[in-house]
């Protein structure tokens, strides 16, 4: 009998154990209530970040972080997974009056749905590919980030050598790119642009990582560890070419021990299975 020979490196992970959040501050909290919840159609967190200067939204394993304060704009685009593009679309066309005079936008070409929110984020929600994303049908499957022309294959080199990541290098149809996976199914991309980027505002994303004290020491040694957070976890956010010490990106990480409390909690999700449920 002629024995099957699989690919193991496609079931690989890499040091990155988990992509948690994207945190990005909004001016409005019941605004935000508005388009994440009654728009989206995703769940307050029940637990944490309950008042009303702070909203934590779940999306499969993921969050947005919504802190009020100025309006922070991720450089770039977060893709979502539904399971129900119609239903999604009955409720942002439900939603259009209570958000007029914003940047709130919206609309479908097939199976992808492409959405501003309030103050500018831009969001593309596909629905399930078992090819592309795997057997996610709520999540946040990636986070592009737009960067400058020539900055991709450094990234890329940069996350495997510092933080011990899978990550490559890669040129489609739109460009090149750097894609650092995450987790079992996410990943964040850096796309390059020929666009001038606006000036970093200060929003992050958070990573958990299994090697938590050899990424800091690698972090530190180049002087790129900008807050000692507590035990379990630090921040950095200049990525750097690793010859030069050329800044190639700017996007704040708050990086967490796989001992951190928060990590791998079971977030709650409302079923988005049904056009008009919500």
């Amino acid at each position: 009998m002629k024995q099957t020979v699989f690919n193991r490196a496609t079931e690989d992970v890499g040091n990155i154990a988990e992509f948690g959040h994207v945190n990005v501050r909004v001016p409005s909290q019941q605004c935000a209530i508005i388009f994440y919840i009654m728009g989206l159609g995703l769940t307050r967190d029940p637990y944490l970040r309950t008042g009303i200067d702070n909203a934590w939204i779940n999306v499969g394993t993921s969050q947005f972080h919504l802190p009020v304060g100025p309006a922070q704009v991720l450089r770039g685009v977060i893709g979502l997974i539904m399971p129900d593009l119609d239903a999604l679309m009955a409720r942002l066309t439900s939603i259009q009056p209570l958000l007029q005079d914003t940047w709130f936008r919206f609309s479908r070409s097939g199976m992808l749905v492409e959405v501003t929110c309030p103050w500018g984020n831009r969001i593309r929600v596909h629905a399930p590919d078992a090819k592309r994303f795997g057997r996610m049908r709520l999540g946040m499957p990636y986070v592009e980030i737009n960067t400058a022309p020539g900055a991709a294959q450094g990234i890329a080199h940069f996350y495997r050598k510092m933080l011990g990541a899978l990550a490559n290098y890669g040129v489609d149809d739109a460009g090149a790119f750097a894609r650092i996976h995450m987790g079992l199914h996410e990943c964040l991309v850096f796309r390059e642009t020929v666009h001038a980027l606006p000036p970093y505002d200060g929003h992050h994303v958070q990573i958990t990582v299994a090697d938590f004290s050899g990424v800091h020491r690698r972090l530190l040694e180049r002087g790129l560890i900008t807050e000692e957070s507590s035990e379990s976890q630090y921040r950095f956010q200049d990525i750097t070419d690793l010859d030069s010490g050329k800044v190639l990106a700017t996007i704040e990480h708050e990086v967490r021990s796989m001992r951190h409390p928060l990590f791998a909690r079971v977030l709650v999700n409302r079923p988005l299975d049904h056009a008009g449920e919500r």
